[in-house]
């Protein structure tokens, strides 16, 4: 991305919308590059064995209608059968959610270990670490992203695989099956009642997005605050700092409990939301298996069969109906990864403009330097990046292959500024710069 893109993206009030599927989509190339990937190979794996857990799921579902039936005919032998057959499907059952609860964590932890080396490569090359902080102040806390948002955001995404995958599968046969017991009314009632309840979950997931990555930088803020103090303990107890640390270490948890208040607040309409939907969709289902039975649809039916009927039609339907409720309950979960994807991406994408940047001050460098020069400044003026005081001023600066070069001066003179521009950590606010390479004799 080029650095126009980036900046005017970088003040974006994070929410799902195209930037939100831009940079999942990103995120997802990272973590499953090719089609022959391992991720790719243990999602497919999954929903194998997902899709397989459905299909003895549905054989488990109807299993009461048909014990209804040998119940009512009295029938010993059938019900012997179908007991066995039962033990049998609950093993299998049992399983399958066992191998499937295991890929997904496998899932989790691969996807942490590609996503966490992604980030760790771009961090550490070409001093990316220390420009990220200087030229990209905005980006808070990059260690916090690159540990605790990526492990929330894979953990997110190991949970709910799973889910995604074969939601549309069974969506279709629970739909056919529906379809046929209830009519083309039972299916089009549960998609309506999911249209309904995704639009008011859209309404009110919109102010958690914000929130949420706004309580995780200020526990970013607040995490490293607690680490400066250890690193600067001996300081802060020379000087008798602690009532001055303990008050700003108070007022950043304060801040940080009162983002949270806020959250929950917001989340308890969401919550309301979801188990609304959860226990309505329970009387729905019924609703949609009376439509048949009271227009006379089964009135040849005796009370034993329609008992059996019933049994089996409410179990599809309520499954349905259960599929879409599940979609929902992933609300809370989608905004999780809305607001850990906005900040691993903006992170992501502030690394890769440096890098952007620095290949292409290379390419100029090259083309502009003499070819013995190994520095070269040209009426360069250097100040402090975010500051407006002037620490050099048009300063000339060539220094061949096989010379030396000792800069002095009194202290805050601008030395080590100058050594900074020639290391490349700063950029200089005017003139040009040029470095054929980094040498060994370069020392501060």
């Amino acid at each position: 991305m080029g650095m126009r893109n980036f900046r005017a993206e970088k003040g974006d009030r994070p929410r799902l919308d195209r930037l939100f599927l831009r940079r999942f989509l990103t995120l997802q190339s990272v973590l499953f590059p090719r089609w022959m990937s391992e991720n790719v190979l243990m999602l497919l794996t999954l929903l194998v064995v997902a899709l397989t857990g459905q299909l003895v799921v549905y054989q488990v579902g109807i299993l009461p209608s048909q014990f209804y039936g040998v119940l009512a005919n009295r029938d010993p032998s059938g019900f012997r059968r179908l007991a066995v057959l039962a033990v049998m499907l609950i093993l299998a059952i049992s399983l399958l959610r066992s191998v499937e609860q295991y890929i997904g964590k496998l899932v989790y932890v691969n996807c942490r270990k590609v996503m966490t080396e992604h980030l760790h490569k771009l961090y550490f090359t070409k001093q990316v670490y220390y420009t990220l902080s200087t030229e990209r102040p905005h980006v808070d806390n990059p260690d916090q992203r690159m540990t605790q948002d990526v492990e929330r955001l894979c953990r997110e995404l190991g949970t709910v695989a799973s889910k995604l995958l074969i939601t549309p599968f069974t969506l279709v046969y629970y739909s056919y099956q529906c379809a046929i017991s209830t009519g083309w009314m039972g299916p089009l009632s549960i998609f309506g009642y999911f249209v309904i309840g995704s639009l008011l979950n859209r309404l009110l997931m919109g102010p958690l997005i914000p929130k949420l990555v706004q309580q995780e930088k200020l526990e970013g803020d607040f995490r490293f605050k607690h680490v400066e103090i250890r690193v600067n303990a001996e300081a802060a107890a020379f000087t008798r700092a602690g009532l001055v640390e303990h008050s700003r270490t108070a007022q950043r948890l304060q801040n940080l409990i009162s983002v949270q208040k806020d959250l929950m607040n917001q989340e308890l309409w969401l919550y309301f939301g979801t188990n609304l939907f959860d226990y309505l969709g329970g009387i729905l289902s019924y609703m949609v298996i009376a439509v048949p039975i009271f227009a006379g649809v089964y009135r040849d039916l005796s009370a034993a069969e329609l008992s059996e009927l019933i049994s089996k039609n409410a179990f599809v339907s309520i499954y349905l109906v259960n599929c879409f409720s599940q979609i929902i309950d992933l609300s809370s979960s989608l905004c999780d990864v809305a607001g850990y994807t906005h900040r691993i991406a903006e992170l992501d994408e502030a690394m890769r403009c440096i890098l952007q940047g620095q290949k292409d001050e290379d390419e100029e460098a090259k083309e502009l330097q003499p070819c013995d020069a190994v520095f070269v400044l040209e009426d360069v003026t250097i100040t402090a990046p975010g500051s407006d005081c002037t620490l050099v001023r048009n300063l000339n600066v060539h220094v061949r292959e096989g010379s030396n070069l000792l800069i002095t001066g009194e202290t805050g003179s601008g030395k080590s500024s100058i050594l900074r521009v020639l290391a490349r950590l700063w950029k200089p606010k005017r003139g040009t710069s040029s470095y054929m390479s980094l040498c060994s004799s370069l020392y501060l």
